[in-house]
């Protein structure tokens, strides 16, 4: 017998990849580290979670992709978390988990401050914001940026020691406005330990890169 997890996952990653709009940041790529995540995320602090939620979370939680700079930001996950339930009705997906997934989904992002109301929210949350650390966190970083327009970093100051930090202007500002604060903002212990790993890494990257600019 079929397993239904794997069964469901390629019919949400078919689902995706249709959808795809040239982000790299947001590609089927992304999808499939976040249901790691989860998975990892799960097995270690929720082994009783709701699996086929976390799945569709996983897979669906940005299916509106607003621009980081758009004054909509923070409705994308509400209106991510509609289509979503749209989707998933007219994939026959259970009619009972379909709240569930709208509320992992609507309480994922960032922007949006929506509280987890759920194990499965919470995990889903951190699973997210891990792809916002680490290599492929400085991957999607410069990606997403370069995208918007964003100069990589300020070409007299790069680490704003005589500046107010500017993330709107340079990609590197990025890490600290947000990204060393995600640690801290992690709803797992597992979550957190993972993201003071990756976050050590960013921190070695801007090490290297202070020394080859000379900073």
């Amino acid at each position: 017998m079929s397993d239904p997890l794997a069964v469901w996952r390629d019919r949400f990653e078919r689902a995706v990849a249709a959808r795809e709009d040239g982000d790299p940041s947001h590609d089927l790529g992304h999808f499939r580290r976040v249901w790691t995540l989860a998975r990892e995320l799960a097995a270690a602090e929720a082994p009783d979670a709701d699996m086929l939620v976390l799945l569709a979370g996983s897979y669906l939680h940005d299916l509106v992709n607003t621009p980081k700079d758009s004054p909509e930001r923070a409705e994308a996950s509400r209106r991510s978390a509609a289509e979503a339930v749209t989707l998933l009705r007219g994939m026959d997906f259970p009619e009972d988990r379909l709240e569930a997934v709208r509320h992992v989904i609507e309480a994922h992002s960032y922007s949006a401050g929506i509280p987890p109301r759920s194990r499965e929210a919470e995990i889903l949350q951190d699973a997210d914001r891990l792809e916002s650390l680490g290599a492929i966190g400085l991957a999607r970083l410069f990606a997403v940026s370069g995208r918007m327009g964003r100069r990589l970093l300020h070409p007299d100051d790069p680490f704003a020691e005589r500046r107010p930090l500017d993330d709107v202007a340079f990609a590197l500002d990025h890490v600290r406005t947000k990204l060393e604060k995600l640690p801290g903002l992690m709803r797992t212990a597992t979550g957190r330990r993972l993201a003071e790993a990756r976050l050590a890494f960013v921190h070695r990257f801007l090490e290297e890169l202070a020394r080859e600019l000379g900073a």
